[in-house]
């Protein structure tokens, strides 16, 4: 079976998992610091902080925004469910917008629109790695003095032009970037998340909420020569990550070039070869953007249908899954009024297939693929 996708890790970050554990300190602690201003360098960052996962990181970081209770959030459907989660867990309302057919991403032109009183944050996501268009929503953000968080879950080592020069996104270029280390995605410690931001005062509250908001980190108290005894003066989460992750996410940094340029090559092969199927159309990197091809999303003709295009692909030993997810569409959001159409968002959940893209991915491998497709699509080409 060739899967979806598939974690890059071997005897190095299991050296450095061995080295925390025997050091005796595994919760979080010198190895979560050190990740830290590592990932900060990575990406350009002010500040960096290490989370649980990308949820709790989404959660911070609308938080630190000021959502609350009563207020609006604008945001896309398509996307993975904790997007518009981690805005109901503020007790907020997302507002859903719809996509761009040809990125994936939230349409500027429908953000303003959804712009109303009660309107405390835009949320927008750079859907399986591919940069939204920050250039755009930016200035939207700012005129109506608005945070701009990123759901950057995916986005780790993608790039926008920015002032005529490349930069990583989690610089951040709004106001706070979250990203995500689940096995799905191109770095992975297991599970986890780190947010950027630009304000010294929300990465001070990040640190303050991922532990409860404990006066005196458990390093400091342990470290101490006098007794120290804690307070907490707010309700905080239990949102830390380990030694043992960070461990684990440290050496992943190390491979990141590497992995982006595979990827990055394995992307052009799927997008000269596949653009060639009838039936069959490939993403768009826009010229300002560079997608690290978290996955490669194709995208079905309305007359072929996609379940019957995975089973296809699957019987020929070819994991898949289908197009990015609608909340809106979910039983959990079934109360939530949208007040416009989200066309394009269905309309890619229902025609778009994401096809195997991993690090590790042989040109034979790739080669199955593209062979399986062209047998399966091209008997529908000739009906």
């Amino acid at each position: 079976m060739i899967p979806i996708a598939k974690p890059t890790l071997d005897e190095r970050e299991a050296e450095a998992v061995r080295r925390v554990i025997l050091s005796g300190w595994i919760t979080q602690g010198p190895e979560v610091a050190a990740f830290e201003r590592e990932f900060a360098e990575c990406v350009g960052a002010p500040h960096a902080c290490a989370v649980s996962n990308c949820t709790t990181a989404l959660h911070l970081a609308l938080l630190a925004a000021g959502v609350g209770h009563g207020d609006e959030v604008i945001t896309v459907s398509h996307s993975y469910i904790a997007t518009a989660n981690s805005v109901r867990y503020c007790g907020a309302r997302p507002v859903f917008v719809d996509i761009q057919p040809d990125t994936f991403n939230m349409d500027p032109h429908m953000v303003e629109a959804a712009i109303t009183p009660k309107t405390k944050a835009i949320l927008c996501v750079h859907q399986i790695g591919m940069p939204c268009d920050l250039d755009r929503l930016l200035p939207i953000a700012r005129q109506h003095a608005l945070p701009l968080i990123e759901d950057a879950a995916c986005a780790i080592g993608s790039e926008i032009r920015w002032n005529g020069k490349w930069e990583r996104i989690g610089k951040p270029h709004g106001d706070a970037a979250c990203f995500s280390f689940h096995p799905r995605k191109i770095l992975s410690t297991g599970d986890g998340g780190m947010i950027t931001t630009r304000h010294k005062d929300w990465d001070a509250k990040f640190r303050l909420w991922r532990q409860h908001s404990m006066s005196v980190p458990d390093t400091v108290r342990h470290g101490s020569p006098k007794v120290i005894f804690e307070s907490y003066p707010e309700i905080g989460y239990n949102y830390r990550m380990t030694d043992v992750q960070a461990a684990i996410g440290r050496e992943q940094l190390k491979r990141l070039p590497d992995i982006l340029s595979r990827r990055r090559e394995m992307a052009a092969v799927y997008g000269a070869r596949l653009s060639a199927i009838p039936g069959l159309r490939v993403p768009v990197e826009p010229e300002w953007a560079r997608s690290n091809w978290q996955s490669y999303a194709i995208r079905l003709s309305e007359d072929v249908d996609q379940l019957q295009v995975m089973q296809a692909l699957l019987d020929g030993g070819i994991s898949t899954r289908r197009g990015i997810m609608c909340a809106h569409r979910e039983p959990a959001y079934a109360d939530l009024p949208c007040p416009w159409p989200l066309t394009e968002s269905e309309r890619a959940q229902e025609q778009c297939v994401l096809v195997p893209l991993y690090h590790a991915m042989t040109k034979q491998e790739q080669d199955l693929v593209i062979g399986r497709l062209e047998n399966i699509l091209a008997p529908v080409a000739a009906v």
